[in-house]
């Protein structure tokens, strides 16, 4: 039985265009993401470099400009559906399991979230999370293994009474080999509200 929840943050609960951060960028004159820049932002998520090498990363490469950057770099980050939030506020009242977030994301994408959302909102949401954990503060990335025995060593989680939720399959595939329970969401067909229905069988 599922005692605990882990979720993913972007097309779990909030929305993502992952084409158009790509799109942004070739606006400005990278026409592709290059290795170099795919382990920039796995660097960055892993909070291994600081926002301002990051962005310093562009200017200098690319000659663009931080504002530039910036919205091309948040063009991924779209809305956030009122019933999914709905369903994890009365999950988290309900005090049935307890709820975990593990997000692979990096600094300037959460304080653009933390702005758009304001702060009453973003801590609302927060407060519905026993752990909330960003790859860049905990300098773990999904899916290393790693990331995942931190979290249920750090909560006393046993991997059989967890389930993990991730839009990723490299992610879930990661959590599995530890025992733990996972879906792996279709965001262009399934939606998070309706977990307990989904997988009635682990509840």
């Amino acid at each position: 039985m599922i005692k605990n929840i882990i979720f993913d943050f972007g097309d779990i609960f909030i929305n993502l265009d992952k084409e158009a951060t790509p799109k942004g960028l070739a606006k400005l004159g990278i026409p592709k993401m290059t290795d170099e820049i795919v382990q920039l932002n796995h660097d960055y998520e892993k909070g291994m470099i600081e926002s301002e090498v990051f962005i310093n990363f562009f200017k200098k490469k690319y000659n663009i400009s931080k504002s530039d950057l910036l919205v091309a770099w948040n063009a991924i980050l779209l809305d956030f559906p009122a019933k999914r939030f709905e369903f994890l506020k009365n999950l988290s009242a309900s005090k049935k399991y307890r709820l975990f977030l593990l997000s692979n994301t990096n600094d300037l994408h959460f304080q653009y979230v933390k702005d758009i959302w304001g702060m009453k909102f973003y801590k609302d949401f927060k407060d519905c999370f026993e752990q909330f954990y960003l790859s860049y503060e905990i300098k773990l990335r999904k899916p290393d293994k790693e990331i995942f025995e931190f979290v249920l060593s750090e909560n006393g989680l046993i991997a059989n009474e967890t389930l993990f939720v991730d839009d990723l399959k490299e992610n879930t595939d990661g959590a599995s080999l530890l025992g733990i329970h996972v879906w792996n969401l279709n965001p262009t067909k399934e939606c998070v509200s309706n977990l307990l229905t989904i997988k009635s069988d682990l509840f």
